[in-house]
């Protein structure tokens, strides 16, 4: 994905994207009732009194206020639940949930067309048509903002809650997990030896990597004879002394800005090209549940669900070298599997080691990605291993040990 289009993406997410859009199409919608006005070619042979209109519309503006003011309270404490329950990570995902930004879209939409046509009729702008026009205009805003408030109470109930930030969080990450699935190296090349001659490039900000436009990097390869070698994947924190990249090839000040242009660095990381966050994030859920202060252990089995969705959402043998003519020369490092399963799993086994129930269903879920993922089985053992081998550590009732290594030599026989 090129940088300008993941930006548009990103702006799109975004709540006052759509708020300030749907707030336009409601100040268009009101003056476009007294400009076409005198362009009728026909009358309507009624007399809709100015009061009529007036009073519906400011019964909508003060409703609407209101309505506003108690969506973007729900939004917020939704955020804060989010947070304190789950991980802050979710709460970006909770911010560029679609049905709750239409749905405050909307009633500020309707605010505002309810104030312009308001202020309309107050200055006489609307003639006898015109107020027919503006009161059919009303009439399809108030079933817009009834179908929209139906579906807002129905989907506020589980707004921010445990279970649906787990489905969001797992959803951002199997997207992010399948889009590195279908190509892991971004549209590059794989990584390969770094010649010594290869000159280091550093930047001069400190953050995290959320995005590498490889497209640009390679259009900057090509047309300079360039070799690139990535060093600072998305999800990298990086700072001034640490490379982005090493370069093969002679480059002036100008391209080298240029390449640094196309790595985006901010404060924090996302979802859209980082495959490690989504399974820090589930990690990170099920981490707090198992805490002292939660024992929540049905939630850390919930959270071993999702996580296996994910990683089965990775191909079954290792890609291909991915050396064909039409990529640029780019080359890029990928994560490994056991990067992933550390990720993944470490959390959890450290806060419930010697949980019975969560260690059963981790050893399960470690078989099931152990048969589904044959490239990765040594990695997936070993983890399995480590696991019985902690248990054995932590767990003080023997009933409890024995209950999981029943269950484990099932799963995982010798």
């Amino acid at each position: 994905m090129s940088r300008w289009s993941w930006i548009v993406r990103r702006i799109i997410r975004q709540v006052w994207f759509r708020a300030a859009l749907i707030s336009l199409l409601s100040v268009a919608l009101a003056v476009l009732a007294a400009v076409v006005t005198p362009h009728l070619p026909y009358d309507f042979g009624g007399d809709l009194g100015q009061e009529a209109v007036g009073t519906i519309l400011q019964i909508m503006a003060s409703s609407m206020l209101a309505v506003t003011t108690f969506s973007l309270t729900a939004m917020v404490s939704a955020y804060s639940s989010a947070t304190q329950l789950a991980t802050p990570r979710a709460t970006q995902l909770l911010i560029s949930d679609p049905t709750s930004q239409n749905a405050l879209s909307t009633f500020l939409g309707a605010f505002v067309f309810s104030i312009v046509g308001i202020i309309g009729l107050q200055t006489s702008v609307y003639g006898t048509e015109g107020r027919i026009i503006l009161f059919g205009a009303t009439i399809l805003v108030i079933i817009w903002v009834v179908a929209t408030l139906l579906r807002w109470i129905a989907h506020i109930t589980a707004f921010g809650r445990m279970s649906d930030v787990i489905d969001r969080v797992e959803d951002a990450a199997g997207e992010a997990m399948k889009a590195f699935a279908d190509d892991p190296y971004l549209g590059g090349r794989p990584a390969v030896s770094i010649p010594d001659a290869a000159a280091p490039i550093r930047g001069e900000k400190t953050g995290y990597v959320t995005h590498i436009d490889v497209a640009d990097l390679g259009a900057i390869a090509e047309r300079s004879g360039l070799t690139i070698h990535i060093s600072a994947l998305p999800g990298t924190m990086l700072h001034p002394q640490r490379n982005l990249m090493c370069v093969e090839g002679h480059i002036d000040d100008k391209t080298r800005a240029a390449m640094i242009a196309a790595f985006t660095i901010e404060r924090h990381r996302t979802f859209d090209q980082d495959p490690r966050l989504g399974l820090i994030a589930l990690s990170e859920i099920a981490s707090r549940a198992l805490a002292p202060a939660t024992n929540d252990p049905g939630t850390a089995v919930e959270v071993m669900n999702a996580l296996l969705r994910v990683l089965l959402r990775l191909p079954p043998d290792e890609p291909g070298l991915m050396e064909r003519a039409e990529r640029p020369r780019v080359h890029l490092p990928r994560p490994t599997i056991e990067d992933m399963l550390t990720d993944a799993f470490r959390p959890i086994l450290r806060e419930g080691g010697n949980e019975t129930e969560v260690t059963i269903r981790l050893t399960s879920t470690l078989a099931a990605l152990h048969a589904a993922l044959p490239a990765a089985r040594a990695p997936i053992r070993a983890l399995a291993l480590h696991c019985k081998e902690r248990a054995r550590r932590l767990m003080d009732d023997p009933d409890d040990l024995a209950a999981f290594e029943e269950a484990h030599d099932r799963v995982w026989p010798a």
